[in-house]
């Protein structure tokens, strides 16, 4: 009997000390509510395809004014349907694109130069496509070549990617 008050005693403490902190609990929450707004975390805004698309070109130029090839050609759709035009010459492919590039670029005698983009016009022509047109231009120490080019740009899972490039000088 003696345990049974002691326990009863124990449970109207614990009650007497919640009836009493209620008030000032639920002060506390006005407060809060008063003088604490709530925070509201909007989710960042979706990246638009061309600001993404932009974003492939930008990198491009980083990648080429560093010398990285490699990292230049991650722009580009790495698959053998990809196509790349310039003057009468059709490269058929991601892998005889990239040696295009080294063999014009990188080979004996050959410089990169530093690469700029320009006059960029970025079309979205659906979810999944788009149309870029724009000017290229080279610096280099004996030249400075420049021209047009055209891309046709298609969404994959792993980003925007160049499907054709059609570039003149």
């Amino acid at each position: 009997m003696i345990e049974h008050r002691r326990l009863s005693a124990a449970v109207l403490l614990a009650l007497g000390a919640l009836l009493l902190a209620a008030p000032a609990v639920h002060a506390a929450r006005r407060w809060v509510r008063r003088w604490c707004p709530p925070v509201v975390v909007e989710p960042a805004p979706a990246e638009s395809p061309e600001q993404a698309i932009r974003g492939v070109l930008d990198a491009q130029v980083a990648a080429w004014n560093r010398g990285d090839i490699e990292a230049f050609m991650a722009g580009y759709w790495q698959s053998p349907e990809l196509s790349f035009f310039s003057g009468s010459e059709r490269t058929q492919g991601w892998e005889a694109t990239l040696e295009r590039y080294r063999k014009r670029y990188q080979s004996e005698g050959q410089e990169m130069g530093r690469l700029t983009f320009s006059e960029l016009r970025v079309d979205v022509l659906g979810p999944d496509s788009a149309f870029v047109r724009g000017r290229w231009q080279l610096v280099r120490s004996k030249d400075r070549p420049g021209g047009l080019f055209t891309l046709l740009f298609r969404r994959f899972p792993e980003g925007w990617r160049i499907v054709h490039d059609h570039t003149s000088s």
